[in-house]
């Protein structure tokens, strides 16, 4: 076990590379058990880093919006004397803050020029997100990483009174990348088979999707809406509990994979599944180039074995 006291870890998001860092975070906890560790992340990641047990300080500026802001967080940096930084953000921001840091640089996980453990492989950039990051702590000497870590919610209750069994569904995600949605009609489709075979339609996305849940339940009224009323600890106990998941390539269906939800993920032409699919053995993935070449018959049939939920 490495004999370091002070650990920064830098991970500011997006969603989903959050979600599918919580394996991360637990395997640099574990090995590092004496030390303590702080994240630098962004604000919407504060509550959920803190409730998962794997930092003992959490910081939210790490992506500031002036060069007094970034000059800021250089010099908090240095002043807390880390021994050890992953960068699981790995982008030319963290690794200037490291070039910032000279020449009194802590020992350094990640990619940029001179760290003391890099991330030495060439197509790094040409592998799945997780797998990619798995490989880094390994370089770094850390071995023990699990696919995920969401031990801190599996006894969370439920807070919504859902018809069980249910389906979660998102269909939504980035509003400046409509590439990545199936059409919404199709997805009211789907709602209706699905409630065909005995599963409750549930909804998930944020407020300004609320739309999307709208023109389902108008095709499918048995479709239950949850549109802003989530947590992340929320749609992890959700897709603790759900029989199956159908949704594009967005945020919640890393939280309900990491729960180990049966699902279907949607691809269109703007993303990867090989590069960035929610990372899992219970994961499908279906690609079409552009997305609404997909059918409702192509999503039904290719759709996992749901789960028996109690």
């Amino acid at each position: 076990m490495a004999e370091l006291a002070r650990i920064l870890v830098i991970k500011l998001g997006a969603f989903g590379d959050f979600a599918a860092a919580m394996g991360l975070f637990r395997g640099i906890r574990d090995y590092h058990r004496g030390a303590r560790i702080t994240l630098l992340t962004t604000p919407p990641f504060e509550e959920w880093a803190k409730a998962g047990g794997w930092f003992d300080e959490v910081w939210t500026s790490g992506r500031p919006k002036s060069l007094r802001g970034f000059l800021n967080l250089v010099r908090q940096t240095r002043d807390a004397h880390f021994d050890r930084v992953y960068d699981l953000q790995t982008n030319g921001r963290s690794s200037l803050l490291f070039h910032m840091l000279r020449p009194n640089t802590p020992e350094w996980s990640g990619v940029a020029w001179g760290a003391s453990h890099p991330h030495a492989n060439p197509r790094r950039d040409f592998m799945h997100g997780f797998k990619a990051k798995r490989e880094q702590l390994l370089m770094a000497g850390i071995a023990n990483v699990p696919d995920t870590d969401v031990a801190w919610a599996a006894k969370l209750p439920a807070r919504f009174d859902l018809p069980k069994p249910y389906a979660l569904m998102v269909p939504g995600g980035a509003a400046h990348r409509p590439a990545k949605r199936w059409p919404i009609e199709r997805f009211a489709a789907l709602a209706s088979a699905l409630a065909s075979r005995g599963f409750t339609p549930v909804v998930v996305g944020s407020e300004s999707e609320s739309a999307l849940a709208d023109a389902i339940k108008k095709m499918e009224s048995e479709t239950r809406s949850l549109i802003g009323q989530t947590t992340f600890a929320d749609l992890i106990v959700l897709g603790r509990d759900a029989a199956l998941a159908v949704g594009n390539d967005t945020g919640p269906m890393h939280l309900f994979a990491t729960a180990g939800c049966p699902m279907l993920v949607l691809f269109g032409a703007d993303s990867s599944p090989d590069l960035s699919a929610p990372y899992g053995a219970h994961v499908r993935t279906l690609q079409a180039k552009p997305i609404g070449d997909l059918t409702v018959e192509n999503v039904l049939g290719a759709l996992p074995p749901a789960r028996a939920v109690p």
